[in-house]
């Protein structure tokens, strides 16, 4: 029997809890998610709208906030109890990545804000606000917190999200030693640079990756992704998306990283969203050996099939910069 000869592991983060974005034009970007892809509003305070998928069973998953271009707003993880916040908090306030508390947001109690190296920033919650079904939207299948809408296609849970990062390394490595992630797969170029890395705290191929911003830029986001569970969605509301005028970047397609049926489209606000057809696959093995994609292998990690992604994939985060050249595998 072999093992991983890795530290005992962490198991103190459960899972992604909810993802801010930002928007120049909230109207369009709530209309595509409310109308396009389903997602219920569950409160609206200021500039802030918080939303969640039928199958989500926390007060929201995404808020949607105004501001003046289209960015991460923050990304906060659910820790598996209490007492494991407070252990990653003081892990946190020993790196030197702590920010502090927050009293708490709507949907949850207080929360620690910190950030990764890029400067991506983050937060980690415990109590979480559970989702109170209105009598309208209950549904007879107890065991789903609503019935599915009858709005748009309709999304069915949110799934992950993915940053871009000037040093792909430093930031995998934070979430794994403070936080107690897994590298499930990675790519790694021939001048021995690492363009980028999939993670999770939970049998999910991945609940964040990170990208190799050719930019130079810092604390970017890619995209946040939503799961249908059906590929035949992903049809469905390509669609729909042709027919009202939303821009599809690539796809439907499926990906060899991660093995998932995708699709990506730029919402009215600005931000790349992705689309899953299915899950991909999931990992059991607690000593998992991560898959590692040499640039000689990457044509089909990228596509396995569907057409090419275009350039602007690999440049295109949000906020927006001046557009800047592919790096060379040999830079």
């Amino acid at each position: 029997m072999s093992t991983n000869g890795h530290a005992e592991p962490l198991f103190e983060v459960a899972q992604l809890a909810h993802v801010e974005i930002y928007t120049p034009d909230l109207d369009g970007t709530l209309w595509f998610f409310k109308e396009l892809l389903g997602l219920e509003e569950t409160e609206r305070v200021g500039d802030s709208v918080y939303l969640r998928a039928y199958e989500d069973w926390y007060h929201h998953t995404l808020k949607v906030t105004k501001r003046e271009k289209p960015g991460l707003g923050h990304v906060a993880w659910r820790t598996t109890s209490p007492q494991a916040l407070e252990r990653r908090v003081r892990a946190l306030e020993e790196a030197g990545f702590g920010e502090g508390w927050i009293e708490g947001d709507r949907g949850h109690g207080r929360a620690y804000r910190f950030h990764t190296p890029d400067g991506h920033p983050m937060e980690l919650l415990w109590e979480v606000e559970y989702y109170k079904t209105p009598a309208e939207a209950k549904t007879k299948l107890i065991n789903r917190p609503q019935r599915r809408p009858l709005r748009g296609v309709p999304v069915r849970r949110i799934d992950h999200v993915n940053l871009l990062a000037s040093d792909v390394t430093q930031n995998k490595q934070f979430l794994m030693d403070l936080l107690g992630f897994r590298l499930r797969e990675n790519i790694q170029l021939n001048n021995g640079r690492e363009a980028g890395a999939w993670l999770s705290v939970s049998p999910l191929v991945h609940e964040i990756a990170f990208m190799m911003d050719q930019s130079g830029a810092k604390g970017r986001l890619h995209h946040v992704c939503y799961w249908y569970g059906y590929p035949q969605h992903l049809n469905d509301i390509a669609d729909v998306f042709s027919e009202v005028g939303i821009k599809i970047e690539a796809g439907p397609g499926k990906h060899g990283i991660s093995q998932a049926m995708f699709m990506y489209v730029i919402e009215p606000g600005g931000n790349r969203v992705e689309l899953f057809g299915d899950a991909g696959y999931l990992i059991f093995d607690p000593a998992w050996q991560p898959i590692t994609w040499r640039e000689e292998e990457l044509d089909k990690g990228i596509i396995w099939f569907g057409s090419p992604l275009p350039a602007e994939f690999f440049l295109y985060g949000t906020p927006p910069v001046e557009a800047a050249e592919p790096a060379r595998a040999d830079d």
